[in-house]
């Protein structure tokens, strides 16, 4: 009873001792010591509890020692690689750490954490400076993260490098102790944490039975373990009841299918309920009256029939052809019973076993939803007037700003003035060479014409405008002396006076593709296989300091803004007149480029190429297509848009037009609209061309069209 009632007072003290529990550990003590008293602590610090008990004494002394077990908490911490000589003190140290500390089953109340946010996920500390709050209120700061490098060398210069755990929630690196790490093998070999605990101890029998004269409970047997019970039986009937009125169904016994239906239709098997993606496996064509042994007339094809079968497609042509037997002895055998085999057999093997889900999708929705061509108009439509008279093949075309005259060229030698609302023909001249391109001036007080004539290009005087205008033209059109390049720069192009046609010449060393004029009309471009030149009104000659990856193809002037737009055979650039410097790059990803043109507010960008695509650029939203149209099955020859009108063109060889809705907003989130209107045909095909340019009018939905077959187009609304 002594020991027993020892027992009792240690577990009361121990429970008292979690109440206010503090961080302790065993100090190690290499020293040897004979009471009892110290091997009862050692056992105490490695167990977390007592076998013993304490004796009044020592529980007095340890709220009196309150502080020195602070010190000694702080002590315990001690390698256990010290000395012989410390170890008198370290062990007396430790004896005090004891009796001051309460004792504590709980391993997360031997240090208390620092970092106070509780249950908040640290992700949400993230993009902060820190990570919670201490005790006090103040933010625990982040520690700066090393290099990869940087830790990874300090690891391998730290030998307890592998004892250390990085704490993400304070932050801080722990050194695991000796006694943790024992505790951590002991338990991943599945023992329990302390070495002193017993799992088989004796069982310890609290109650007893010494001199005991009477059980726990002398109550007699009750009677309801010896009778039947009425709840039982009431419950019965009522599951009988409910079984007879249909109310509860009992689990019938599954029978098993004993028959296959040949014939028959597994549709509504019980497999399907079971599998919802069931395909029953197919079944044969059945019988009918010819394969019969004795069939009908009407079903025996005559001799002519089965001649015609050998003239049919072998699988149009009747598998069976029905015979007329007198009875089954005289039926040969079948030709085709090893093969119709086989192939049962291979719709059995391969017939789908996952059963395809298929969206039924109506395809008009699909389309996009495009307003009707009835609210886009007016647009061209018909071929309202030809103009005829020259020899070959029209080049290009160009109409002047008022919108009275066009101006054509072509490969006869000849450029000609028509009048566009009757088709007279006012101005011919004779250049001699096939006409490259033709060009307007965009001035109206200006009305001079620009052509390429192989490596010429002639600034014609058209004689329109009065007589003030035509003093200014003059006197512009008059070069005293050729005027040539210094020796400095690139000798690229002479000025020269041309009195055959009452203009200038500029001769150049190259093949002149074709010109575009600047919006003030002061100056204009040339394009030429290796170079494009900036020949300005003041008879000079300017090479553009910009170098192209590859051979420029054509040029436009930005309409408002002092932008310069080159295209190669791969891409367009876009320059900077000004600052002289790349600004985009516009990837087409086409195999070669055949023209451009800019919309009149300036941001949008149409591109033909050789394989008849047609591709739109809008410059603020990327330097990608915004949209391919793949409209000619020939090469596009060039591309328009409307000054005025939402209108743009395409031409091509296969002898036809596409004209385009294209409305931009003013809203930058929302694309532009293209609509495909009409496709104009008319023209005829001529050594493998077909429309050769294409140009609109200035103030009309008028399109015109210059074909391969001499003449030239204009179709209205």
């Amino acid at each position: 009873m002594g020991v027993e009632m020892k027992k009792e007072k240690g577990i009361k003290k121990r429970n008292n001792a979690t109440e206010k529990p503090q961080q302790q550990q065993q100090i190690p003590s290499d020293s040897d010591s004979d009471s009892d008293a110290d091997y009862e602590y050692e056992d105490f610090s490695e167990d977390g509890g007592s076998d013993g008990s304490l004796s009044d004494s020592e529980a007095g002394e340890s709220g009196e020692s309150g502080s020195s077990g602070d010190e000694g908490v702080a002590n315990s911490d001690v390698d256990d690689g010290l000395q012989n000589d410390n170890g008198q003190e370290d062990q007396s140290d430790g004896s005090e750490s004891h009796q001051g500390a309460e004792e504590s089953d709980s391993s997360e109340d031997e240090v208390a954490p620092r970092n106070t946010v509780g249950d908040v996920p640290l992700e949400w500390y993230k993009d902060e400076e820190h990570i919670g709050y201490d005790l006090s209120g103040k933010k625990i700061t982040k520690k700066e993260r090393k290099d990869k490098l940087d830790s990874f060398l300090e690891s391998a210069d730290d030998s307890k490098n592998w004892l250390k755990v990085y704490d993400e929630y304070n932050d801080e690196d722990v050194e695991v102790t000796r006694k943790e790490l024992k505790l951590i093998r002991r338990l991943l070999k599945g023992k329990a944490p302390h070495g002193d605990f017993d799992p088989y101890a004796p069982y310890v029998d609290w109650f007893k039975w010494d001199d005991a004269k009477h059980p726990l409970s002398n109550a007699p047997e009750p009677k309801r373990r010896f009778i039947p019970s009425k709840w039982e039986s009431k419950k019965v009937v009522k599951l009988v009841r409910a079984i007879r009125a249909g109310l509860i169904k009992p689990d019938q016994p599954k029978e098993e299918q004993r028959f296959y239906h040949l014939w028959g239709d597994d549709s509504s098997s019980t497999e399907k309920a079971k599998h919802l993606n069931f395909i029953p496996a197919p079944k044969p064509k059945l019988p009918g009256h010819e394969e019969s042994y004795n069939p009908s007339l009407e079903y025996i094809p005559t001799q002519e029939e089965i001649n015609s079968y050998q003239l049919m497609y072998e699988e149009d042509r009747p598998k069976f052809i029905p015979r007329r037997y007198t009875s089954l002895r005289s039926i040969p055998a079948y030709d085709n019973a090893v093969k119709d085999v086989f192939e049962r057999c291979l719709d059995l093997y391969l017939c789908p076993r996952v059963r395809k889900k298929r969206i039924n999708i109506d395809p008009e929705s699909l389309k996009p939803k495009l307003p009707s061509r009835r609210d886009l108009k007016p647009y061209p439509v018909s071929c309202y007037l030809e103009y005829k008279g020259h020899m070959d093949a029209v080049t290009s075309i160009s109409i002047d700003a008022s919108g009275q005259w066009i101006a054509s060229g072509s490969l006869d030698g000849t450029v000609r003035i028509w009048e566009v609302e009757t088709g007279r023909c006012l101005r011919n001249w004779e250049v001699g060479e096939a006409v490259q391109y033709v060009a307007w001036n965009p001035l109206r007080e200006l009305p001079i014409l620009a052509v390429s004539v192989g490596p010429d290009v002639l600034i014609l005087n058209t004689g329109f405008g009065d007589e003030e205008e035509q003093k200014k033209i003059k006197e512009l059109l008059h070069v005293e002396t050729p005027i040539a390049p210094d020796d400095s720069g690139n000798k690229v192009s002479i000025w020269l006076q041309d009195d055959k046609h009452e203009g200038i010449r500029l001769r150049h060393f190259k093949t002149v593709s074709s010109v575009e004029w600047h919006r003030k009309g002061d100056y204009f471009s040339i394009v030429m296989p290796a170079d494009i030149l900036f020949p300005l009104s003041k008879k000079h000659t300017q090479r553009i300091p910009f170098k192209l990856r590859g051979l420029p193809v054509s040029s436009l002037f930005h309409p408002t803004k002092k932008i310069f737009f080159i295209s190669t055979k791969k891409n367009v650039r876009v320059y900077d007149l000004q600052k002289q410097k790349l600004i985009k790059k516009l990837e087409t990803g086409l195999r070669e480029v055949s023209s451009i043109a800019v919309h009149p507010g300036g941001d949008n960008v149409i591109v033909g190429s050789r394989e008849g695509k047609l591709c739109w650029f809008d410059m603020d939203l990327s330097s990608k297509p915004y949209r391919i149209l793949k409209c000619h099955p020939k090469d596009v020859t060039n591309v328009a848009f409307h000054r005025s009108y939402p209108l743009f063109a395409s031409c091509s060889d296969d002898c036809s037009a596409y004209v385009f809705h294209g409305t931009v907003y003013s809203d930058l989130n929302q694309n532009p609209l293209i609509v495909p209107l009409e496709i104009l045909r008319g023209h005829t095909s001529s050594k493998g061309r077909g429309v050769m340019d294409c140009k609109f009018h200035p103030r009309q939905p008028w399109l015109f069209t210059a074909g391969a077959d001499s003449v030239i187009k204009l179709y209205c609304h």
